[in-house]
């Protein structure tokens, strides 16, 4: 195969003396490149901090210093489409240093000292990645906040609450929202540590090793911002564990929303009729001019399978031996990508529920339809009757049947004393008022536990969802701010060294 070599193109006055392939630049290079707008910016930060840890350490001439820093400078304040990334010199950073030897020749030669190319481009990945996932800690607790707010909103909204889409037992709207609250919370905690490895510094790892040039690592990663450099040199250069974690907390906060949307596009048909969605997050249909179509809950669904899908592609990537680009190869689009949907995807759904109309009276009305209180019913012929459970739900499930049967949605004390006469062989006397008893209010009110439907307890727990948000508002705002000012510092203390 002939390949003409470009000029400067690494290893060729070594054992590259062909190439590259179109083949391959086509299938991996320009992959690696396409990557370059992720990573521009982190590479010029890691590219200064390196310079200014060489300075600082007596390994770099100050001119040389001076010289490097001026471009790396003028070339961070540029744009990523601006700048000639070139996939024939393989991955961005090859483009980098193939333009940093067109402006300072061998000067820029000492930009490599002690750190492969792999290096740079892992921190450059974790800076893009920290600020992603603290977009998507901060969309879900705004989401968190959207479901607090409208679970007080409908704290007492009574309705029939359900499993397995059947009418289960009386609750409230508010506590049906609830429950994705507090799963959203959890969410939270899940990004948290996702960021806690992405903020972890991988400088000074040399190849796998560590260097002997660079032995303040500690100083190397606070200077970026991380909260710390990875605790063993091989783990933070090729460990893939941690974007899987990224791709997978970011599913798993859009599957929230995707089960939420699941059901709304249900309830929001006229068959049910309890919800309608804000007409800005609906799309007509060109043919039926009628139609309102529930359009962001099919984005929501939608985007939930493309996360779950690369959540699994990621965990095939992993099953390489290590330390090895196959499971990297993909990965700095695929999760940052997947971390940027699942922001969109997360504020779409807060969207969503910050408009939802929910029609009361449609939620009213099947509070107490389908013998919704039945469970109700047979647990008070229990305390009052002395009848053992089993025995009571038979004899209400019978009475529920003769109902049924007899075309009725309500059940009459007659149902009981006849199915009771069935199945118990005699009447039963001081039978509980069933209309009472299965009345949807009374059932709701009696369900004042901790995290229970009552309205009370629904407020109470909107205030939980609401104090866990604002810890987690508190944590995001202080790692972002530690970070800009991380960054910002290496900017400035570059100029300082550039004279500029």
């Amino acid at each position: 195969m002939n390949a003409e070599i470009p000029q400067g193109y690494l290893g060729a006055e070594a054992r590259i003396n062909r190439g590259p392939a179109p083949e391959l630049v086509a299938t991996g290079y320009a992959l690696e490149t396409a990557d370059a707008p992720l990573l521009h910016e982190g590479l010029g930060l890691a590219d200064l901090a390196h310079v200014l840890a060489l300075t600082e350490d007596g390994v770099m001439p100050a001119a040389a210093a001076a010289a490097l820093t001026a471009e790396l400078l003028q070339i961070q304040a540029m744009p990523a489409q601006e700048f000639p990334y070139d996939p024939v010199y393989g991955d961005a950073y090859n483009s980098r240093e193939r333009e940093l030897e067109r402006r300072l020749g061998d000067t820029a030669g000492w930009l490599h000292a002690g750190r492969t190319r792999r290096e740079a481009g892992r921190i450059a990945f974790r800076i893009a990645l920290r600020r992603r996932l603290l977009d998507l800690h901060d969309a879900v607790g705004d989401l968190a906040l959207a479901f607090a707010a409208a679970g007080r909103l409908h704290a007492d909204t009574l309705w029939a609450d359900m499993t397995y889409l059947q009418p289960a037992q009386p609750s409230t709207f508010g506590h049906y929202l609830g429950a994705f609250a507090e799963e959203t919370t959890r969410h939270l905690t899940r990004i948290h540590s996702a960021y806690d490895w992405a903020n972890r510094s991988p400088s000074g790892s040399g190849g796998v090793g560590g260097s002997p040039l660079l032995v303040n690592r500690v100083r190397d990663a606070v200077a970026l911002g991380f909260d710390e450099p990875g605790w063993h040199t091989r783990d933070v250069m090729w460990s893939v564990d941690g974007l899987v974690d990224a791709v997978i907390c970011s599913a798993q906060a859009v599957t929230t929303v995707d089960r939420l949307a699941e059901d709304l596009e249900i309830f929001a048909s006229p068959a049910f009729g309890y919800v309608r969605l804000d007409a800005s997050l609906c799309r007509a249909s060109v043919l039926m001019p009628q139609k309102r179509n529930p359009y962001a809950l099919a984005v929501v669904r939608s985007g939930a399978n493309v996360l779950v899908g690369r959540a699994s592609g990621l965990l095939a990537t992993q099953r390489t031996p290590s330390a090895r680009t196959d499971n990297w190869l993909h990965a700095y689009g695929e999760v940052a990508g997947s971390v940027d949907l699942a922001t969109r995807l997360v504020r779409l759904g807060t969207a969503v529920v910050n408009s939802l109309e929910v029609d009361r009276d449609a939620l009213a009305r099947v509070a107490s339809a389908h013998f919704t209180g039945a469970a109700d019913l047979a647990e008070a012929m229990m305390v009052e009757l002395g009848l053992d459970y089993r025995s009571a739900y038979r004899v209400v499930g019978r009475a529920v049947g003769l109902a049924v049967d007899a075309g009725r949605t309500g059940l009459l004390t007659s149902d009981l004393d006849l199915a009771a006469t069935e199945l118990l062989g005699e009447a039963l006397s001081d039978l509980p008022d069933v209309e009472s008893v299965t009345d949807p209010g009374r059932i709701v009110a009696t369900r004042d536990v901790a995290g229970g439907s009552a309205a009370g307890r629904v407020r109470e727990h909107a205030a939980r969802v609401e104090g866990l948000a604002a810890q987690a508002y508190a944590w995001s705002t202080a790692s972002r701010q530690r970070v800009e000012t991380a960054e910002q510092d290496v900017v400035d203390r570059a100029r300082t060294l550039a004279g500029v």
